[in-house]
């Protein structure tokens, strides 16, 4: 498994990067364990009646709270699951999913990826209730794009534990830098400085994200 990578002491920001004001504030965690254990029914409606906030749950059971995301990495955003969409349509052999979408993992915790895709296969095993809800699986794909209040570090061990729960391919995105980190199973992470795109072959054939549209 790749190592997890600390944040180099000289990297400077991208000129269009912005700051943390871009964000509310930063994450919150919650120990509710043992006593509180929230099921999926119970997840669901704490995002419900708190709807201006988003939610994850780590392995341990605790509470992720996490900012509104900002306006500029909302806009990002939305050009990830854009060309993710536009691919999928045409490929066929799967469905994507955005950033508000919640997967429980193997490993019990719950997490929203920014971008995510599942092949059909894995996904029509579900039932229709576990569709509705927090799917009970991880993605094949992931993407997290890293947003201003985001540390280096913790985006890094989100990513390993996708790949550790059974994602085939995951890309970091690291604005700040321009540098996208690739995680696939058993291989070292590699990491791209500055590109223009990035290939998700062979998982996902043919697709390659265009960064232009994220840097």
């Amino acid at each position: 498994m790749s190592k997890i990578l600390e944040e180099p002491l000289t990297e400077t920001a991208a000129p269009d990067d912005l700051p943390a004001s871009d964000e509310l504030t930063s994450q919150v965690v919650l120990r509710l364990r043992p006593l509180v254990n929230l099921s999926d029914d119970d997840f669901l409606e704490l995002c419900r009646l708190n709807e201006g906030l988003f939610f994850e749950q780590n392995p341990n059971g605790e509470l992720v709270i996490m900012p509104p995301t900002g306006s500029d990495t909302g806009h990002k955003n939305s050009r990830l699951n854009q060309q993710l969409a536009n691919w999928s349509d045409l490929d066929g052999t799967g469905i994507c999913f955005d950033s508000s979408t919640l997967f429980r993992l193997p490993n019990n915790a719950i997490r929203s990826p920014d971008a995510a895709w599942v092949a059909n296969e894995r996904w029509n095993e579900l039932t229709t209730k576990q569709q509705r809800g927090i799917a009970p699986l991880c993605p094949d794909f992931v993407i997290e794009l890293r947003s201003p209040t985001d540390t280096i570090k913790k985006l890094q061990a989100k990513m390993s534990e996708y790949i550790e729960n059974g994602a085939r391919l995951g890309l970091l995105l690291d604005r700040r830098a321009r540098r996208v980190y690739l995680y696939r199973p058993q291989r070292e992470m590699e990491v791209f400085d500055k590109p223009t795109e990035v290939s998700c072959s062979p998982e996902l054939p043919d697709f390659k994200l265009d960064l232009t549209k994220i840097w």
